[in-house]
């Protein structure tokens, strides 16, 4: 299948426009359908196990996709568990990485925290890959409300593909329910978006999903979707 190695043409970017485009108002199986078909073994699904929607309805077309979790080393507990239990019931082919050299150094919160235990790790993980798929939701809060369906990744050179985008944390819970996955435990006790222990709290009534990710600070990514 064709893959992105040198950055995109004007022929790519066209292509990722129109196919964006008809995926606006799709369902989310029709953009991994899409991406497998365009990529096919060369798609990564990279997952953060806040929730395993995304895993369902990929390994539903794919069961052999290869899906990557960044193990920063500093996740709750709860979130290695959900990662384990994901990865028994689907008979997972999961990569976890780990931190990068120097990663030590850097503790979870500090400056470069999130480039050497997520970006860079990442970035081993898709080098000479086509595309990555991904959880990402428009509804995530307002970095994240006009992310595309499906866009050239500059950060990574690939394309990225975002099936959920259009969906909402109803949209969310109800797939959970309707098809019986396993629900993060955290989000019982009021944390929407979760990320590392140190630097994730649970979200007051009224704060924005992401308002527990690096809360008292102005920091809003962690690089990984800039």
């Amino acid at each position: 299948m064709p893959e992105v190695t040198n950055g995109p043409d004007s022929a790519l970017l066209d292509e990722l426009a129109e196919v964006d485009a008809s995926l606006e108002h799709a369902p989310a199986e029709r953009a991994i359908d899409w991406v497998l078909g365009r990529f096919g073994s060369s798609a990564v699904l990279a997952c953060s196990f806040e929730d395993v929607v995304v895993v369902d309805l990929v390994h539903r077309r794919e069961p052999r996709i290869e899906v990557v979790f960044l193990d920063t080393g500093a996740h709750f507990e709860e979130t290695l568990a959900l990662a384990e239990t994901t990865r028994a019931r689907y008979d997972l082919n999961l990569t976890v990485t780990t931190p990068g050299p120097g990663a030590e150094s850097w503790p979870c919160g500090t400056e470069r925290c999130c480039e050497l235990r997520k970006v860079e790790p990442l970035r081993e993980v898709l080098a000479g890959r086509g595309a990555w798929i991904t959880g990402l939701k428009r509804a995530d809060g307002p970095s994240r409300a006009d992310i595309p369906v499906v866009a050239y990744d500059s950060v990574f050179s690939l394309v990225k593909v975002n099936p959920l985008a259009t969906w909402t944390e109803a949209d969310v819970a109800a797939y959970e329910a309707e098809h019986g996955l396993p629900v993060h435990p955290l989000k019982a006790e009021g944390y929407r978006s979760i990320g590392c222990a140190p630097t994730t709290r649970a979200v007051a009534e009224g704060e924005e999903f992401r308002a527990g990710r690096w809360a008292g600070s102005d920091k809003t990514e962690c690089g990984l979707h800039v």
